[in-house]
């Protein structure tokens, strides 16, 4: 399902159709994405378990809870990017998360920038929400510079966070304002 168009890629809540193209993104960038990712199960480099999860994200999406998209070649033929904005929430906060990775094959071609940009300004003038969080490891120093790019604000500092790479690490905690 196509939803967002950007210079040089497009964004979409994929269906179970094309859990390929995220099982070859996953698998491809196994090393690339290890250090910044919780430790998976021999299952999740499957076509089964793609599968369901892009079922799971298409009926997140129809429901409002979560907005996992993405970001294809023109062509639709490889993954460049994933943008997800999770843990939506509405009421008085009216805010999620974000993550997101890169191949690396695209790195340093400024695409992140781009394909995160589109998504936030989907997740406001269409979803209506008012705050983003993004964390990053501190010495993850592009995820901070792409970060900053996009104006989001340093908020705090979070001590053993999340388990990344099989150790709790710790995040800076960010924030862009709607607004």
């Amino acid at each position: 399902m196509k939803m967002i168009e950007t210079q040089r890629s497009l964004i979409e809540v994929l269906d179970r159709d094309f859990a390929h193209l995220l099982l070859n993104y996953y698998q491809d960038n196994q090393q690339h994405l290890a250090p910044w990712e919780p430790i998976r199960g021999s299952h999740y480099l499957t076509l089964e378990y793609w599968q369901e999860s892009l079922t799971a994200s298409e009926q997140a999406f129809s429901n409002g809870s979560e907005f996992k998209f993405v970001a294809l070649t023109k062509n639709r033929q490889e993954v460049i990017g994933i943008c997800n904005f999770t843990g939506v929430t509405r009421g008085a906060f009216q805010a999620c998360f974000l993550g997101y990775s890169i191949s690396q094959r695209f790195e340093g071609q400024g695409l992140m920038t781009e394909i995160l940009s589109a998504g936030i300004d989907y997740m406001f003038k269409e979803v209506g929400l008012h705050r983003i969080m993004a964390n990053y490891m501190p010495e993850n120093k592009r995820s901070a510079a792409v970060l900053a790019q996009l104006g989001f604000e340093k908020e705090g500092f979070a001590r053993d966070y999340l388990m990344i790479a099989g150790l709790w690490r710790d995040h800076v905690l960010t924030a862009k304002i709607n607004g």
